[in-house]
């Protein structure tokens, strides 16, 4: 059983991924704009894990007891600017998450809370993923510079991810990821 402190900075995290999810969301939208599909691609398969990870928190409150809670989502922007901007508005965000992952557990392990604990290093493995991703987009964004040529291949690489978790939580996450293979 979680206590109220914590069922409700978890809540607070799952509304941070679903904006995460919206936000990534809009910048899909505002790729295809561009025409740039693969941004397209790579930002809307970006929008599935974190409705991933939105379900996995809102599942575990309720698995520990607690109510998880729908809190209102503030609009993203719509206009992100270059595509180089964009991305680094990307990495900004999560090291945002990523600030809040670290004060769950450190929220965690101030109330002794061990499953929580334990719940949670699955987000901080995940965080470091997420801004190394970044980070390498970054990376070949600046090394192409404004070469409409060293875009095309970016696009072209962020075309070929696939959204690789599951989109259907009726069942539970536990049943949605093993139905993916995850």
């Amino acid at each position: 059983m979680i206590s109220k402190k914590m069922e409700k900075a978890l809540n607070g995290q799952v509304n941070k991924e679903m904006y995460s999810a919206y936000l990534y969301m809009a910048m899909s939208s505002y790729s295809d704009g561009m025409g740039l599909k693969g941004f397209a691609n790579w930002l809307m398969a970006q929008y599935h894990e974190e409705m991933l990870h939105a379900m996995k928190i809102y599942e575990y409150i309720t698995r520990q007891g607690g109510r998880a809670r729908v809190l209102a989502i503030k609009e993203p922007p719509a206009d992100f600017g270059t595509p180089l901007n964009m991305f680094k508005k990307v990495l900004e965000h999560e090291k945002f998450v990523t600030r809040s992952i670290n004060d769950l557990v450190d929220l965690a392990l101030a109330e002794k809370d061990h499953a929580t604990h334990i719940f949670l290093q699955w987000y901080v493995t995940e965080q470091v993923e997420e801004e190394e991703n970044d980070n390498d987009i970054i990376a070949r964004l600046e090394m192409v510079g404004n070469s409409k040529d060293g875009l095309f291949m970016v696009d072209k690489d962020l075309a070929a991810r696939q959204t690789t978790v599951p989109t259907d939580f009726s069942k539970g996450i536990e049943s949605a990821m093993k139905a993916a293979g995850e």
